[in-house]
């Protein structure tokens, strides 16, 4: 056994020893985890709808934290989207929807959700909104009110990532024909 010590005697490493035999039996709820460590809600399979998958992810981010890029229509300046964005932030927040605002360009943000299962009926409100040019939320692009008649599809995938994909298989096919190589390849 190890000896008794005063306390006022304690090094560093002896209150590191202390803490670690008072954290060893300690029970650590789960809310006080990190939410990379807690265990997922059980799903309802019930509630889920076969015709929306919007249904599906509703219930698969309830709890986790959730992030969506808003877009601010007409041309604004940084602190005009900071005063809109506020807006819309303080009118969730009187609906009892806890969420983060990130200016993150002129006329962009980013609303940080602590559980994601809202995300949608969030999202809902925000196109809503006048000034909303779109909402982005898990990939996928929501108009809002205040988007340009001609961007104005429901729900689209991002352009980016549908225009790249596009690029790599050209590009690809491209060195596939212009490639000497992979031709003498092919004819051995």
């Amino acid at each position: 056994p190890p000896k008794k010590k005063d306390i006022r005697d304690y090094n560093d490493a002896d209150m590191a020893r202390l803490l670690e035999q008072w954290e060893k039996d300690d029970d650590i709820e789960e809310g006080d985890l990190p939410e990379h460590k807690r265990p997922p809600a059980p799903i309802d399979f019930s509630k889920i709808d076969p015709g929306k998958p919007e249904s599906i992810l509703k219930l698969t981010k309830k709890g986790k934290t959730l992030m969506m890029f808003v877009t601010v229509s007409g041309n604004p300046t940084e602190k005009e989207t900071e005063e809109i964005t506020s807006l819309w932030q303080g009118g969730l927040f009187n609906a009892n929807y806890d969420v983060q605002r990130f200016i993150v360009g002129s006329n962009r943000a980013i609303f940080m959700l602590r559980d994601g299962g809202y995300a949608w009926e969030i999202k809902d409100f925000l196109i809503n909104q006048e000034r909303c040019a779109d909402v982005t939320l898990e990939g996928q692009v929501y108009p809002g009110k205040g988007a340009d008649e001609n961007e104005k599809g429901k729900n689209k995938t991002k352009p980016e990532k549908a225009k790249k994909k596009k690029d790599a298989e050209k590009k690809s096919d491209s060195i596939k024909e212009d490639n000497r190589a992979t031709k003498q390849r092919e004819e051995l």
